[in-house]
């Protein structure tokens, strides 16, 4: 995008009130440009309120000069709502937002991914819980997705970054705040391995209204929303209802009755949400959803190469360097995952979150842990 549009878009955001009237003001007219040539009357027949035409008309120019000031800076992004580049599983939610501030890659927004959720004050089991599930779905080749909150959150995206994994922190603060103020240094290493989201302009502080909000952007980027540990009143169920509503699983960790931090967990599992135990079975779950994403995910990620692919590796992998080569190496007689690795040059984490994604597809078949192209 521009400066001209990013200012437009900018001008759109800074209208505020309710979201509802400018997302069909941008999509009806194709850009921000084009939305606030329409003027007072158009804007009004797209149902914006008096006040937010006034703040069209006259927008505050110091939020829209420190806006512009972070959107200059390297790695930093501003993402309409009908850009090309915007998750897609996010436009599926309720209530999509109008455009997201990103620091970090854009890109990882579109992979399939998990959010684990839970408590601020987690036991030393539920945080290791967290840690280890987290762990598993980066190295299945998932994104882990969660709030940057303090307790699992936190945990979640740690143990993500450790495995060399994608990990996706949506803030409930504009994309240059850290809340709390004590995850500042994880918040920068997530918008350099990862990414940070917010729908909120730069320099909105913490506000209390902000976070039920975030939790919806939480549940909608994700594919299942895995409640790890969280007390009767806990945001984290917030997050699993919005997840549920956005139509997708929905999955709670038993704990001892005797933990007040497992009440809400048990709530979920009497309401009818799945009960996990391991990591494999939130895979389990969501292998359905994984198939119908993997070929429009596999296209938007998809990097050129000027090596003709192999004629029978699929379509969506046709232009993806990494998978042209893992695929020349498999052959019928399995393979271990160790000859896999030497063979082809990829990290572990890269041929594991490759082979789960041709199992998926059912092009590859694992036979003892040994794999092999499905005959």
């Amino acid at each position: 995008m521009t400066e001209h549009g990013h200012e437009a878009l900018l001008r759109l955001l800074i209208a505020g009130s309710s979201l509802a009237p400018r997302r069909t003001l941008l999509q009806s007219t194709g850009n921000a440009d084009a939305a606030l040539a329409l003027g007072v009357a158009g804007w009004r027949a797209h149902g914006c309120t008096a006040e937010q035409c006034a703040a069209l008309e006259r927008p505050d120019t110091r939020a829209l000069a420190l806006a512009q000031r972070w959107l200059q800076q390297p790695d930093h992004h501003l993402l309409a709502c009908n850009d090309p580049a915007f998750p897609p599983l996010l436009l599926d939610a309720p209530n999509p937002p109008l455009a997201l501030f990103v620091a970090g890659d854009p890109a990882i927004a579109w992979r399939p991914a998990v959010a684990l959720v839970g408590s601020r004050s987690p036991t030393p089991a539920g945080r290791a819980l967290a840690a280890r599930f987290a762990t598993c779905f980066v190295e299945a080749g998932l994104a882990v997705t969660s709030g940057l909150a303090a307790g699992i959150d936190a945990a979640a995206h740690q143990a993500a970054l450790d495995a060399g994994g994608c990990t996706l922190a949506v803030i409930g603060t504009g994309p240059d705040r850290a809340y709390p103020t004590s995850h500042a240094h994880l918040q920068a290493r997530i918008a350099t391995d990862g990414a940070v989201l917010s729908e909120y302009l730069p320099g909105t502080p913490a506000r209390p209204g902000h976070f039920p909000a975030r939790n919806r952007l939480v549940a909608g980027l994700a594919l299942a929303t895995v409640v790890v540990e969280a007390a009767q009143r806990s945001g984290a169920l917030i997050t699993a209802r919005l997840a549920a509503e956005a139509g997708r699983e929905v999955c709670a960790i038993p704990g001892s009755v005797l933990n007040p931090r497992a009440a809400g967990c048990h709530r979920l599992i009497r309401e009818g949400v799945a009960l996990v135990e391991r990591p494999e079975e939130v895979l389990e779950l969501l292998a359905p959803a994984l198939r119908h994403q993997l070929p429009g995910l596999q296209t938007r990620l998809a990097t050129p190469t000027e090596q003709a692919a192999p004629a029978d590796l699929p379509a969506c992998w046709a232009n993806d360097a990494d998978y042209q080569r893992l695929w020349r190496v498999l052959e019928h007689d399995p393979i271990s995952m160790d000859s896999l690795i030497t063979q082809c040059g990829l990290t572990a984490s890269e041929v594991s979150s490759m082979l789960l994604a041709m199992e998926l597809a059912g092009i590859v078949v694992c036979v003892h842990g040994r794999y092999c192209r499905r005959p």
